[in-house]
């Protein structure tokens, strides 16, 4: 699948059939997140993957929308470093652009997977950090559930040009 394809079909998959992912591909997922662009190219992610089912089935305790992590073959969190923050407030931006890298790589490798939001939210953020026992440097943006597909969906069409304007805002 080529990159526009694979950004024009990507949607969120909630359901997925109980499949392992190979070791290759997370890798190469996380690689891709890897690859995203990020401020004063700074890249101050980490990258955490849960493959233990028994951590998985803890994390909708304390994230109400995540329940999918029950049959999820595995989840990726995407954390950052403040230690390796070069410009303030930017390392949200730089872990936006690698969750929707492997979002996008996910969905052109035949992947199903959903964009947990983790940061800001106290709760949740506070549930991982306890849960997987992360230092304080470190700071859990969102967290992604991934797995085979269990049905074949097809995303509709997504542009609405009313909220595209030229030079200067028009209101239509």
């Amino acid at each position: 699948m080529d990159a526009i394809e694979a950004i024009k079909t990507r949607r969120s998959i909630r359901k997925y059939i109980r499949k392992k992912i190979p070791n290759k591909t997370v890798n190469e997922l996380i690689e891709l997140g890897m690859n995203a662009p990020s401020a004063g190219n700074e890249k101050p992610w980490h990258f955490i993957i849960i493959n233990n089912y028994e951590i998985l089935k803890k994390i909708p305790i304390f994230h109400p929308h995540s329940n999918m992590l029950k049959k999820a073959s595995l989840a990726i969190l995407i954390c950052y470093d403040i230690n390796l923050e070069k410009h303030k407030g930017m390392a949200v931006q730089d872990c936006a652009a690698s969750t929707e890298n492997i979002l996008i790589a996910a969905n052109a490798k035949g992947l199903g997977s959903v964009w947990l939001g983790i940061y800001p939210r106290q709760e949740r953020m506070k549930g991982m950090i306890k849960l997987l026992n992360l230092p304080e440097n470190i700071i859990p943006f969102s967290l992604i559930s991934l797995g085979y597909p269990a049905d074949n969906v097809v995303k509709e069409k997504n542009i609405d040009l009313t909220r595209v304007h030229h030079n200067h805002w028009k209101s239509n």
